[in-house]
């Protein structure tokens, strides 16, 4: 990780980008929301205004978080061509999923701008900043929505891409800024120490904040939150797990005076890079539980399962490498005293529910995040440990699968909670913070509190006899 988070990240692109400092006609715009922290201190840096611009990806159905394609404002959409024949998805689906999308970013434009018009793009200099590239489809249809508009100069600058994006979308600027060409590349957030989600009122603050607020605080030092000096007080470590002849990593965090420890299971690979999972594991350390974000998949793995999405459903063998990993936490000194729970989102939840089953004697609470748990059938009524199903109110395929799970647990200690107004991925505002509430709260209870530990004593005994 080279960015200590993405305030860090901005003033390492601003000293790159001083060249446009003090200049009239330039402007900053941010894609939300992660961008626009990044954004706010090159703004800051080059004394420009500073303004959001819109893009979104367009999810497949059924798997939201491989995207077909994006959209941006001003009418800038990218169809990935490969993606949509592969996916079997129709032009109906495509036309009917952009319109909503187009409907969200209005909705989200005016939530941002508060009734403020749009800087003018015209024969101006913009410089387009975001976290991060990966595919790169959303910003491409945000420079296409742009050019539309005509600038003078359009600038594109990000903290990471990987190598082959920056080598696509070089030709498509007139300048392209990149402090990390990542020959290597999983996700954005592996290159940040703090990666925890931005929210909405993060982003409106940032934007009304006045300008000679802004110069004030140009030399002020970066703002460090509790969970991040936690994180930086050198309890937190990588490490790699032999499973057979494969090795997988995860990120390990031991908060000071650990009261329990939770492992994250997300199926389709990259748990411990998944900025959601981060979020929520943050949440967990300033409650004093330690996390360890786990990837199930190695990465040929995952690049493989990306088209296919064949492992991901392997439900046996991402629960036995679960396991695997609970068994080697097991044998740690520092945390083999700790009461144990899972995290699991999407398939990584239904493996999560097969590894408790597995391991009714060590593992104290389960929690799923828009998980599959129908996916572990089977071992539904042999869980024990208390379960807690988190779902979004708009997912409503996935409510229906927890739904019918919830019914099937025998655990006495079961909860379904819907989160109104949320889909999928929780990324409507504040839906995120709920599901780090909540899931806190059910750790806390059954990992740290002596009423937990005693109720769930209780219920082994009783299931014993």
């Amino acid at each position: 990780m080279i960015f200590s988070d993405r305030e860090d990240a901005g003033r390492q692109l601003a000293t790159r980008l001083s060249q446009y400092a003090n200049q009239p006609d330039v402007v900053v715009l941010g894609v939300p929301r992660g961008g626009v922290p990044v954004a706010f201190e090159i703004s800051k840096a080059l004394h420009a205004p500073l303004d959001v611009f819109l893009s979104r990806k367009l999810g497949v159905p059924g798997r939201e978080e491989l995207a077909f394609g994006a959209i941006a404002a001003g009418d800038g959409r990218f169809l990935d061509a490969e993606i949509i024949e592969r996916a079997g998805i129709s032009a109906e689906q495509i036309e009917r999923i952009t319109q909503l999308t187009e409907k969200k970013l209005k909705q989200r434009a005016l939530l941002y701008r508060d009734g403020r018009p749009p800087v003018q793009i015209e024969g101006r200099t913009i410089i387009l900043v975001d976290d991060g590239i990966a595919t790169g489809s959303s910003i491409y249809a945000a420079i296409h929505a742009l050019r539309r508009m005509h600038p003078v100069k359009l600038v594109v600058a990000v903290p990471v891409a990987p190598s082959s994006t920056c080598d696509w979308l070089k030709h498509e600027v007139d300048e392209l800024v990149c402090l990390e060409i990542a020959e290597r590349f999983n996700a954005v957030g592996q290159f940040y120490r703090s990666f925890s989600q931005v929210s909405d009122e993060e982003v409106i603050a940032l934007l009304q904040r006045p300008a000679a607020k802004v110069q004030e605080r140009q030399d002020d030092p970066p703002d460090i939150s509790s969970s991040q000096r936690r994180v930086w007080d050198g309890r937190q470590r990588e490490i790699t797990i032999d499973v057979g002849k494969l090795s997988l990593n995860g990120t390990l965090t031991i908060p000071k005076d650990p009261k329990g420890i939770v492992l994250f299971a997300h199926g389709s690979g990259s748990s411990r890079h998944s900025p959601r999972n981060r979020y929520v594991a943050e949440a967990l350390q300033s409650s004093q539980i330690g996390t360890l974000l786990f990837d199930l998949l190695t990465p040929q793995e995952e690049l493989a399962d990306r088209w296919t999405a064949d492992l991901r459903f392997n439900i046996g063998l991402l629960a036995a490498r679960l396991t695997s990993a609970t068994r080697w936490l097991i044998e740690q000194p520092e945390t083999e005293h700790l009461g144990t729970g899972y995290f699991g989102a999407s398939t990584g939840a239904a493996a999560a529910l097969m590894a408790a089953a597995q391991l009714p004697d060590r593992i104290e609470a389960v929690v799923s995040r828009g998980g599959r748990p129908d996916l572990a059938a089977a071992s539904l009524s042999h869980v024990s440990a208390p379960t807690l199903f988190i779902v979004g109110e708009l997912d409503e395929p996935v409510a229906s699968f927890n739904r019918q799970a919830l019914a099937k647990l025998k655990c006495r200690r079961k909860q379904l909670v819907i989160i109104p107004g949320a889909t999928h991925l929780f990324e409507e505002a504040g839906a995120l913070e709920q599901v780090a509430r909540v899931a806190t709260e059910w750790f806390a209870h059954y990992l740290i509190s002596s009423e937990g530990k005693s109720e769930m004593a209780a219920v082994k005994n009783a299931e014993a006899s």
